[in-house]
């Protein structure tokens, strides 16, 4: 188990992040990643063989371009190109991301102040559709394609129901009226579904965030994650728990990024 530190608007967070399953939640280690180092802009990770190459991360970076925030993954293989077996069923269902942990206020996008790590998300779930206002496929449904890889904000909170000092993306407790942004997907927990610009093109996520979306706030730190995740198998909070770490861009989660 690895012990980081999350510097966040709420204050320091020191957080367990490890590889967990929501069958009993029994740690698993998560691979070793060889790293870092930060350049004048963006995070660089050395590649690493114990990782699968679309998630094994090399460099990480936001960028301001006009009135524009650019935020860029690149790997070591082809993003985008891991495909999730579907179960046929919500109940355990898995998904895979891209993500970038920031020290923006939970308030920037639209939650309530001090809600946890605002990360932006860029995400695979073929068993479930959590975009209900996009028809991503141009099929005349928009409940269909949460296969297809699209954007998130999420807030992430410890909770050792998804295993000691564990992930989840914050649950919304019965009877809760939090506040909530306009595109909220309808799901009891803290996440949101912009449909922002996002591109996968060879070995580089790249997704495209109106400063005017995080209330013009530029000025912030970040982090590169690629990670799996789980649907609890009994439909309960935690909903949906970090369940495997495949790499972090700075080795420990410190968000030394800084948008430039």
């Amino acid at each position: 188990m690895k012990t980081l530190t999350i510097q966040s608007t709420a204050g320091v967070l020191i957080v367990c992040f490890m590889a967990l399953t929501l069958s009993g939640c029994m740690p698993i280690q998560p691979p070793a990643t060889t790293t870092t180092e930060q350049p004048a802009s963006g995070i660089t990770s050395a590649s690493s063989a114990q990782i699968q190459p679309t998630f094994d991360i090399v460099n990480v970076d936001v960028v301001r371009v006009g009135d524009q925030l650019i935020f860029t993954q690149k790997v070591a293989g082809i993003a985008g190109s891991s495909i999730i077996t579907p179960s046929g069923k919500l109940a355990g269902a898995a998904v895979e991301s891209y993500v970038w942990p920031t020290s923006l206020n939970s308030s920037s996008v639209g939650f309530a102040d001090d809600q946890g790590i605002l990360a932006l998300a860029v995400t695979s779930h073929p068993d479930f559709d959590d975009t209900p206002l996009v028809d991503e496929n141009q099929d005349g449904k928009n409940d269909n394609d949460g296969g297809l890889w699209h954007t998130h904000w999420v807030v992430l909170t410890k909770d050792d129901a998804c295993g000691k000092d564990g992930l989840k993306v914050k649950d919304i407790g019965e009877g809760e009226t939090p506040a909530l942004p306009a595109t909220w997907p309808n799901l009891p927990i803290l996440i949101d579904s912009p449909d922002f610009a996002l591109a996968l093109g060879n070995d580089t996520v790249t997704v495209h965030v109106p400063e005017a979306k995080v209330h013009n706030a530029t000025v912030f730190h970040y982090d590169g994650v690629t990670a799996g995740l789980k649907v609890n198998a009994d439909l309960h909070a935690p909903l949906l728990c970090v369940s495997a770490v495949f790499d972090i861009a700075s080795g420990d989660l410190s968000l030394p990024g800084e948008v430039k």
